[in-house]
């Protein structure tokens, strides 16, 4: 990282610190442009698109292992399905092309879909290469032949800023929730190192360049993975279009979608995100089920009446931020329907 990028930070460091006390009373702000100063005004309301969605959710089937347990949620069938492809789905394709920016900078990046289906990219994916890893910091739906268009990323390699490769990749990987949680709140950069040393620390995986993939490749870290997958099961029940897990008492995150095929192909990376949760904890007994599943239909209740503000996106659709008292909530609608949406 250069001095110009280094000072910047700090400075944006800095004013987030400051600026806490406004923060904590309002916990969702409105997610700043990449682009320009402006891509359209925000406006105080969800949307009749989420609303419906969340209300017509139903709480299915539980799977169980140790201290995680998933709750499988069904919805409404959508009006008339996107043609989406995932981040992984487009890369393998050759159709999404990943870059810095002509003159780079630690905050965003450049993505360009070649293809024929809209791209997906979720918040907290993340990407490896150019000058130094990142994470995705908010979901971005990228039409057929996008062109280039700068979406908006934090550092998750603090130690480089060299480049590795013109492009960037990715190993199919997505943030852990403690991670992604800070990432959805558009925590100040270095909160976002914080997380990630945290998560190195647990997993005993460090890192000459402070990388969050180190975690991934860690032997012991990818055989708890595999343990979780054969328990839990990276297939998803037919017709599911959504998860909710919880570790132990706590309530570790859900991602809905808009069809049930997205989830499926989504689902595996975020299984292995939620099981970095239970790495290297004690076995405890899985938590009282019924309690859990009254939790949930109480915060998807909430969620389905809560306030919030929605604005353009980088791609195509709207963003909408929920207002809720202890999680951070998220949606991408487009074309009349929820493509996906998270609540950590």
């Amino acid at each position: 990282m250069d001095r110009r990028d280094f000072v910047r930070l700090l400075v944006v460091g800095t004013s987030a610190v400051v600026a806490q006390p406004v923060a904590a009373q309002d916990r969702f702000r409105i997610l700043p442009s990449v682009d320009g100063p402006d891509r359209g005004a925000p406006v105080a309301d969800v949307g009749s698109e989420l609303r419906g969605f969340l209300g017509s959710l139903r709480i299915g089937e539980a799977r169980t292992h140790g201290p995680l347990r998933v709750f499988w949620l069904y919805g409404a069938a959508p009006p008339g399905p996107l043609l989406v492809a995932t981040l992984d789905d487009a890369r393998a394709r050759g159709d999404l092309l990943i870059t810095e920016r002509e003159q780079a900078t630690v905050a965003s990046i450049v993505v360009d879909n070649r293809g024929k289906a809209h791209v997906l990219l979720l918040a907290g994916e993340i990407v490896l290469g150019g000058k130094q890893n990142r994470v995705v910091a908010e979901d971005v739906l990228l039409p057929p032949a996008s062109g280039p268009r700068s979406i908006a990323v934090y550092c998750v390699e603090q130690g480089r800023w060299a480049e590795r490769s013109k492009q960037f990749h990715s190993r199919g990987s997505i943030a852990a929730p403690g991670l992604r949680s800070q990432v959805l709140a558009r925590a100040p950069q270095p909160k976002v190192w914080e997380e990630v040393s945290r998560y190195q620390a647990r997993a005993a995986a460090p890192s000459a360049t402070g990388s969050y993939e180190a975690i991934n490749e860690s032997a012991a870290v990818q055989a708890h993975q595999e343990t979780v997958d054969r328990a839990i099961d990276p297939r998803t029940p037919v017709g599911a279009q959504g998860a909710a897990v919880f570790v132990g008492e706590t309530f570790s995150g859900l991602d809905l979608f808009q069809d049930a095929g997205l989830l499926a192909r989504q689902w595996p990376k975020l299984l292995r995100a939620h099981a970095l949760e239970t790495y290297g904890r004690p076995a405890v007994a899985p938590a009282d089920e019924s309690r859990q599943r009254g939790r949930l239909g109480d915060l998807l209740a909430n969620a389905a009446r809560a306030k919030g503000w929605r604005r353009p996106g980088v791609g195509t659709g709207w963003l909408v931020e929920l207002r809720l008292m202890d999680a951070r909530g998220s949606a991408l609608v487009a074309e009349g329907q929820v493509v996906h949406a998270a609540i950590l």
